[in-house]
């Protein structure tokens, strides 16, 4: 394809070629600072953009990198608020076994006053039986007692003691000779009447007791006192009282029951005493 330039009249073929070419090439140059401003206008727009982009990109880094800060506080907060979570429910955990225990041992603790309250109770009981039982004992001993001593005062002195009563074997009816431990026969028949007496009774021991007069040395006068309850505890043995139930002991001349050095106060120191000790009260006063 070809350009022909138009026929104008009166212009040379050339001149005319000349004009056409300058027209053609300023309408080529126009159009291309067309093109040119037009492109130059869109490349601004474009760096317009891309400026408004880049910023906007900043921008949204800058939220981007805020929003991962604050997702990463939000995350730690979130790990904490966790934790704490766990820890309270660990404590509220411990804090309900805690109740729980307190509440298991108060009951036992209730258990254990209720059990101790009953035993205590049971054991006031039995103490309060104990006693009752005791004081009937008591009553039945003292009972058993004052019989004896009427018995006894009948054929002996017989007196009271707080462990139970002495017989005192220095009246006329008993006598031992100066210097002697040997009983007379009119001793032997007051000491089985006392046998007779003891072998009814129980709950007793017999504690027999020797003396002399002052005539002699402390030593031979020992000997003497200790030889004449020996005397009399053996005589009570054949008699039947159980030997095991008696002791003996001699006082010699330490203890005169008449003082004086008469023969009448001599005599009446030449004695025997028997001790009577009540073993049943004494064991109830023990056990209690």
């Amino acid at each position: 394809m070809s350009i022909v330039p138009p026929v104008v009249p009166g212009v040379p073929p050339e001149r005319r070629a000349s004009r056409w070419l300058l027209a053609f090439v300023v309408a080529g140059l126009f159009s291309f600072l067309v093109l040119s401003w037009s492109f130059w206008v869109r490349l601004q727009r474009t760096e317009a953009q891309l400026r408004t982009a880049s910023q906007r990109i900043e921008v949204l880094a800058g939220k981007q990198d805020s929003l991962n800060t604050d997702l990463k506080q939000s995350r730690e907060q979130t790990q904490i608020a966790r934790e704490q979570t766990q820890a309270a429910e660990e404590r509220a955990t411990k804090s309900e076994l805690g109740r729980a225990q307190a509440a298991k041992e108060a009951e036992q603790a209730q258990a254990a006053k209720l059990l101790s309250d009953q035993q205590a109770l049971h054991a006031q009981r039995q103490a309060l039986d104990a006693r009752e039982e005791l004081d009937q004992i008591r009553k039945a001993r003292e009972e058993e007692l004052n019989r004896m001593q009427e018995a006894l005062s009948k054929v002996a002195a017989t007196r009271r003691t707080a462990d139970g009563m002495v017989i005192d074997l220095s009246n006329d009816s008993f006598k031992f000779d100066f210097d002697k431990a040997v009983l007379r026969p009119e001793n032997r028949e007051l000491l089985s009447r006392l046998a007779g007496i003891l072998l009814v009774s129980h709950g007793y021991k017999l504690h027999v007791y020797g003396y002399t007069d002052d005539i002699g040395t402390d030593e031979y006068n020992q000997g003497l006192s200790e030889r004449r309850a020996q005397t009399v505890r053996d005589y009570l043995a054949k008699s039947g009282i159980p030997p095991e139930i008696m002791t003996t002991k001699g006082f010699g001349k330490s203890s005169p029951r008449v003082k004086g050095k008469s023969a009448e106060a001599r005599e009446k120191n030449r004695r025997v005493e028997i001790g009577i000790v009540d073993t049943v009260i004494k064991y109830g006063e023990e056990a209690r």
